[in-house]
């Protein structure tokens, strides 16, 4: 195991990661294009492999990308009462993120972008 690659307890728990990211993307209505942007532009075949389950090794940027989303998500359940409202939000606009929705913000595609959106979030609650 380098320091750049998180070996995860088991490949079931990156296993984990990845099906809760995709599960989300699902619902929030997320592009396969917009979805390698979030987890850091894998190339097509490793993302291919992601989408069906064929994980061993996540790399630190990818969990800590995974993580953010994660988290939003659950921060977004938290503030709205009904699931299609919080699903709704990353696409809405919004003064906070220069009038672009957050969506559109974290596909800037740095990690920076996803820890913003998380932290406005967290303020929020």
């Amino acid at each position: 195991m380098t320091r750049s690659n998180v070996n995860l307890e088991s490949t079931e728990s990156a296993l984990v990661a990845l099906k809760a990211f995709f599960n989300i993307m699902a619902q929030w209505r997320v592009s396969e294009k917009e979805q390698r942007i979030l987890l850091g532009k894998p190339d097509d075949l490793t993302f291919k492999r992601w989408k069906i389950g064929n994980v061993n090794v996540l790399e630190n940027d990818v969990l800590v990308r995974i993580s953010y989303v994660l988290g939003i998500y659950k921060n977004l359940a938290t503030l709205f009462s009904e699931q299609r409202q919080a699903n709704e939000w990353p696409h809405k606009l919004n003064r906070a993120f220069d009038g672009d929705s957050a969506l559109n913000y974290m596909l800037l595609g740095q990690t920076v972008h996803l820890r913003e959106v998380r932290h406005y979030l967290d303020a929020q609650l």
